[in-house]
């Protein structure tokens, strides 16, 4: 047991029950039983969701609400259809890893325009679901991804082995849409997301209904020319090598291009431009099939449309920054009556654009925007980046749909909007269904109460308005002694921590209860307080984001003297675990111990699209990689470290802990590597391991701040 975690217990304020950590870890950090996935009807009767059973349960099944009584029953039983445990694909369990889905049963589903069917997988399955009847239906057993009835609820596009399929739902006439040559196929796919479009670009799809159901705009992908990289399972010998077309900075990425495929058997190829990355697709009943596309150096994003007669595309509007211009989900699409709908930067923020139009002023950061009908839903923060609210327009005027404090993620439509509300004030989401901006009915969440609240203490710190919270035992007086402080960010871009959720600090409080004064911020590049703020990490993504946790730690400490800065941690994983390395390798003065987990460590061996947006390409600016490794640093380290990596990551490649390892090993540098076994690079899901490995943690960084005495 860590000292300081014995001297809060003589206190009090601890004590010894660790059944939070195996209770995060069996409800999947308390978000099983927490309804999602809502699909409002056109007619706007019903409001279907996935959620499963109880908040310890991992299968979902889909459920419909009756939004004219509130009454929920439920339309695919997915504990009937499979008792036992699920058999995916490979190209399913990708999916799941990029999206970082770790739930099971029905995890995806997708519905006709009229809601008369639904289709979905389970353990490699086609099934279809009769939304009228309830009735389940299997209808192929070929290792089965991503099915999709067409607008109109005839057919059923799907991808097995790679290859693109549709069903006849009347006929049961299965076949290929288009196929490769066998020799191809091993390289070649068609309708899937490529790796870069699922990790970095929340693409997850890759091919395109026409509203009218009579062709399919389909993405072709050819990783031949991409590296291969092998993963290999030291603790099975016997296993195969997983090797893997990974697009490392500087390398080949993924060849896509389109089709226009018809039922009939037609194929129209799109027009190819000088754009390296399909960012997103939409095509509606408003206008022809949308795209929109950036160069490889993404200083530039372009929105075309395309002629289905002939593939040709036209440029409607073009985007550009000297950094790299921000992808914004949901965009570009047509309103019903054919206005184009997109997000611009200009005055400071991102602003929705309707027809040339912007819509929201400066005060308001874009975020995403949710559907586009009639009107436009969409989410966005005001000066307050710690919350995020649901708006629409209406008319030439945006209404906000959320009315309290929080965080808000919303569904739906702009008339019938499905908010599903997160606060401080209680544990899980709060589900309701409004019509017109009056509530129609609740959704009933059955999450896990963790039994742990948070009080963390909002802060605005220094001259750049850093956004922290510091979280204190429960029960601490201050003025009774002094804490060791552990730092717990994330800290880089696309990411936030400081959010007015009570989920989102239930590991912080629960490390604050073992004798920490814990500290989280949220630095320069993170996202909700516009352009600027965001680009202030290009080509400087360490100096940067390190100077905003020092920055802040001395702010806090002059503010609450209890905290001691003789005895300072920081703990993080992936983004956060680069920034704890970079921590004790750069300012020893500062910290004193850091649990680095699954960092990035030499940015070379990370993707092309993440990595070229921030550095810019290794080949033109080999210092800015340089200088943002930390692999150099190995020499310099004076503190204590603990490096944490699965074996099985494949986004961030076990090789960077290796890397760092043995960098720290040959200049003489005393350090712990703890590799996990069989783990990618989601935090282990075992419960046991998951609760071990947390508390290893602790009380690593307890003995290691007590040494400081």
């Amino acid at each position: 047991m860590a000292p300081v975690r014995g001297l809060l217990q003589e206190w009090g304020l601890v004590t010894d029950d660790l059944s939070f950590l195996r209770t995060q870890a069996r409800t999947q950090r308390f978000t099983l039983g927490a309804p999602k996935e809502f699909r409002v009807a056109p007619d706007g009767s019903h409001v279907l969701f996935l959620r499963a059973e109880s908040g310890y349960d991992r299968r979902n099944s889909l459920w419909s609400v009756d939004l004219a009584s509130g009454a929920e029953s439920k339309v695919v039983d997915a504990a009937a259809l499979l008792s036992g445990e699920e058999d995916l694909p490979p190209e399913e369990r990708a999916r799941r890893e990029r999206a970082r889905e770790t739930s099971g049963g029905v995890v995806g589903y997708a519905v006709d325009d009229a809601h008369t069917v639904a289709a979905f997988s389970l353990s490699g399955k086609l099934y279809t679901a009769d939304l009228a009847t309830g009735t389940s239906t299997l209808r192929a057993e070929r290792a089965v991804v991503d099915p999709r009835p067409d607008p109109t609820g005839r057919h059923v596009a799907y991808v097995s082995e790679r290859t693109l399929r549709v069903l006849n739902l009347a006929t049961g006439q299965d076949r290929a849409l288009v196929s490769e040559h066998a020799d191809n196929t091993e390289n070649v796919a068609w309708g899937l997301a490529e790796f870069i479009a699922a990790e970095e670009m929340s693409r997850v799809r890759g091919y395109w209904w026409s509203p009218d159901g009579q062709r399919v705009l389909a993405e072709r992908s050819d990783r031949s020319e991409v590296p291969r990289w092998n993963i290999a399972d030291p603790a099975r010998p016997e296993a195969p090598v997983n090797t893997v077309a990974y697009p490392a900075a500087g390398t080949t990425n993924v060849s896509v291009s389109l089709s226009l495929l018809g039922l009939d058997g037609s194929r129209v190829d799109v027009e190819q431009g000088d754009w390296e990355y399909l960012v997103a697709v939409h095509w509606s009943a408003g206008g022809p099939p949308l795209i929109a596309v950036q160069p490889r150096d993404q200083r530039a994003l372009r929105f075309y449309a395309i002629d289905v007669a002939d593939g040709s595309t036209s440029l409607l509007h073009t985007e550009t920054d000297p950094d790299w211009v921000e992808i914004v989900q949901g965009v570009p699409a047509w309103t019903a009556d054919g206005r184009l709908v997109h997000v611009s930067s200009a005055d400071g923020a991102y602003r929705l654009v309707v027809d040339g139009k912007p819509v929201t002023g400066p005060e308001l950061q874009v975020r995403s925007v949710v559907h586009v009908g009639d009107e436009v839903l969409f989410t966005a923060s005001d000066s307050d980046p710690t919350q995020i609210h649901v708006y629409r327009t209406e008319r030439d005027s945006v209404i906000r749909v959320s009315t309290v404090d929080g965080v808000h993620i919303g569904a739906g439509t702009a008339e019938v909007t499905v908010l599903s509300s997160w606060s401080l004030e209680y544990s899980g989401p709060k589900v309701v269904v409004s019509r017109d901006g009056s509530p129609a009915v609740s959704i009933a969440s059955s999450t896990v109460d963790p039994g742990i609240v948070p009080e963390p203490v909002w802060l605005t710190l220094g001259e750049r308005g850093l956004r922290a919270a510091l979280l204190l035992p429960a029960g601490y007086e201050r003025g009774s002694g002094t804490l060791p402080v552990l730092l717990d960010p994330y800290g880089g871009p696309h990411a936030q921590r400081v959010l007015q959720s009570r989920n989102a600090f239930l590991t912080s409080q629960w490390l604050a209860d073992q004798g920490f004064a814990v500290l989280v911020v949220d630095g320069r590049g993170t996202p909700g307080r516009g352009p600027r703020w965001e680009r202030e990490v290009a080509r400087e993504l360490a100096e940067v984001t390190l100077a905003d946790q020092v920055d802040a730690l001395h702010a806090v400490a002059a503010e609450v003297p209890d905290l001691d800065l003789g005895r300072v941690a920081i703990r993080g994983w992936s983004y956060g675990g680069y920034l704890a390395a970079l921590a004790v390798l750069r300012r020893p003065d500062v910290f004193h111990a850091a649990v680095a987990g699954a960092p990035v460590t030499d940015w070379s061996l990370y993707d092309t699209h993440y990595t070229e947006r921030y550095l810019g390409h290794p080949e033109h600016e080999p210092d800015s990689y340089r200088r943002n490794s930390v692999i150099e640093d190995a020499p310099g380290l004076r503190a204590a470290l603990l490096i944490v990596h699965g074996l099985a990551d494949d986004n961030v490649f076990v090789a960077h802990a290796l890397r760092l390892s043995s960098a720290l090993l040959a200049a003489g540098k005393a350090h712990t590597f703890l590799p996990l076994a069989g783990a990618t690079h989601m935090t282990p899901q075992a419960e046991e391991v998951a609760e071990n490995l947390m508390r290893m943690q602790v009380e690593w960084i307890g003995r290691e701040l007590e040494a400081r005495r």
